[in-house]
């Protein structure tokens, strides 16, 4: 791992610290009147998503993590792991869902994603903003029932469950954000 000081980090960048894998979300050098400067910033961990508040002086060393990011296409589901393929040398990877997280409900077979690897370990998986899903199942739709925003949950292919409007038929395509997991739009 590379050693560098508070004063060269920039958003985006991952730090291994003793409370684990960080990712810097925002950073802030400040430099009172009185005192040494120092660094404030906000960090998410890489695994879990929950967000830290640190200050560092300034000057102050961190390990930098490497995280290699890849491109895989998922191929299908083995049991309860999730098989990806890397697109540029076919080998095959099977992950436990603990490894995807919340990012599970929305892989479709023959997709591509953006694993984020640390020494061979997933800890992350980068989505697109929004994804298209088929409805699997949901009520129809009461006729004369039209209150302005009423919503009914729908399954979609994946399994994830959302609210989505009335209007909404089992066999339609909605979009979904991957950051919520709200319904979005009829696709």
């Amino acid at each position: 791992m590379a050693t560098i000081t508070t004063n060269d980090l920039k958003n985006g960048m991952t730090l291994a610290l003793d409370e684990g894998l960080y990712e810097v979300v925002e950073f802030q050098h400040v430099k009172p009147g009185k005192g040494g400067a120092f660094v404030r910033t906000t960090l998410k961990n890489a695994r879990t998503g929950s967000v830290l508040e640190k200050t560092f002086r300034a000057g102050e060393k961190v390990e930098r993590a490497i995280v290699d990011k890849r491109e895989m296409q998922f191929l299908y589901r083995d049991g309860n792991d999730y098989v990806f393929m890397d697109t540029s040398t076919y080998d095959q990877l099977t992950v436990p869902p603990a490894g995807l997280g919340d990012a599970a409900n929305y892989l479709i077979e023959n997709n591509n994603a953006i694993l984020n690897m640390y020494d061979g370990e997933i800890i992350g998986i980068d989505l697109p903003a929004s994804i298209e899903l088929t409805v699997t199942e949901t009520e129809p739709g009461i006729q004369g029932d039209r209150v302005s925003g009423a919503r009914k949950p729908a399954t979609l292919e994946t399994g994830l469950v959302v609210q989505v409007p009335l209007f909404i038929n089992t066999g339609d395509r909605v979009k979904v954000d991957t950051r919520s997991g709200d319904y979005l739009s009829k696709a």
